[in-house]
């Protein structure tokens, strides 16, 4: 029998209260509006009117230092008594080395203390107030200090770019009697939402927008839905040794009868001669991230290649060994052209219907006019018909 909802509260064994806070935010703002006139020539709704940005001097250590001793003030406690100091971020400064051990020796909480850092955004914050309840509310410390972080990190022109900003809080918790607040009981409720991520040495975050809490489908559930309306490019993944991924990717496309509208890519050149020679009817493509020897001697059936490799000379000479060219990821219009009038394959991207519309307007134009575009898009910009989602009339 499942737990009782009301067993599911987190109450610890003492009271516990915040008995000191504080927040910094940086003193530097970035308008939405100057965001949308960069990247959306200034059309468009905005979410918020301004947001905080990070100083040139400032990370998530010299914030949350300025956060903690503000909580400090107010508390008016010897920092030697804080047990814990807990740093909830996504932006740390460090790959490795803890932002709280650097906050902790700051304020003076050294060196009888906990201190670590935690991940993920608001989360991380949350989750450090959480232990910081449960460590104090065990009678293992006095007080604990718990902050959650962050400094912008949207990509340029991502819709992140408006929202994600600077700034973040301190709690210094402590025993409900000398708390403002005591906490009467908490919940957490945890599931592996794929909203937000960021993978080792990306520098942006990326998120599922719209898609956020729902769960990915798998493979054959993909296959079942796009049966008859598409074709798919299945990419193998490889960041451990998995050598029997490609026979069961292989296994399932037979099972389903799908071999014919599927390509098979991989930056693992040893899995896609794997895919060979379990199925030579597959489609293959390598997935090239730097142009190093002559990559066109590949034996995949067509190259992938990020759209800044993809120069006229490459396209010709792949070609010419009768590869095709596939582009990635391509969401500006301008460049969108750029690869059709270099003659690439396909152009892989997140805004299909603005690849469709730059597409259509394209094919709308007379034998000259192309040949004016061709000369337009080789040195200087695109027309805004062709490249303006907003623009109705093609050239």
């Amino acid at each position: 029998m499942s737990e009782a909802p009301r067993t599911r509260l987190l109450k610890p064994t003492h009271d516990v209260g915040i008995v000191g806070y504080g927040a910094y935010i940086p003193q530097y703002r970035l308008p939405a509006r100057e965001i949308a006139r960069v990247w959306a020539g200034g059309g468009g709704g905005l979410p918020i009117k301004e947001k905080a940005v990070a100083g040139l001097d400032e990370d998530v250590v010299t914030m949350s230092i300025e956060a903690a001793r503000n909580a400090l003030a107010r508390a008016e406690i010897d920092p030697t008594e804080i047990r814990a100091v807990w740093v909830g971020s996504e932006s740390h400064p460090y790959a490795v080395k803890p932002t709280s051990t650097i906050v902790a020796e700051s304020i003076g909480a050294t060196p009888h203390t906990q201190a670590a850092d935690w991940e993920f955004a608001c989360k991380a914050g949350t989750e450090a107030l959480q232990a910081a309840i449960g460590f104090v509310g065990s009678g293992m410390a006095r007080y604990a200090l718990a902050i959650g972080m962050d400094i912008a990190q949207g990509r340029p022109g991502d819709a992140l770019e408006y929202t994600a900003a600077a700034g973040g809080a301190a709690y210094l918790l402590g025993p409900a009697e000398e708390s403002v607040a005591a906490f009467e009981g908490s919940y957490s409720y945890s599931t592996d939402t794929p909203d937000f991520w960021r993978r080792a040495h990306e520098i942006y975050p990326e998120h599922g927008e719209r898609f956020t809490g729902e769960f990915p489908p798998t493979l054959e559930e993909v296959i079942d839905l796009v049966r008859g309306r598409m074709r798919i490019n299945i990419e193998l993944k490889y960041n451990v040794p998995d050598p029997g991924l490609a026979p069961a990717v292989v296994d399932l496309l037979r099972r389903k009868d799908f071999l014919d509208e599927v390509v098979i890519t991989s930056l693992d050149y040893a899995a896609l001669k794997q895919v060979e020679s379990l199925e030579p009817r597959l489609r293959t493509g390598h997935i090239v991230t730097a142009a190093v020897g002559n990559v066109v001697r590949t034996e995949a059936d067509f190259l992938s290649l990020n759209a800044a490799q993809a120069t006229p000379s490459l396209i010709r000479r792949a070609h010419a060994a009768g590869k095709e060219v596939h582009v990635w990821t391509v969401n500006e219009p301008e460049l969108m052209l750029r690869m059709i009038e270099r003659g690439v394959d396909n152009v892989i991207t997140d805004d299909p219907a603005l690849l469709v519309r730059v597409m259509q307007g394209r094919r709308e134009l007379t034998r000259a006019e192309i040949l004016g575009l061709r000369l337009r898009v080789l040195f200087s910009r695109a027309p805004r018909a062709l490249t303006d989602p907003t623009a109705v009339e093609a050239l």
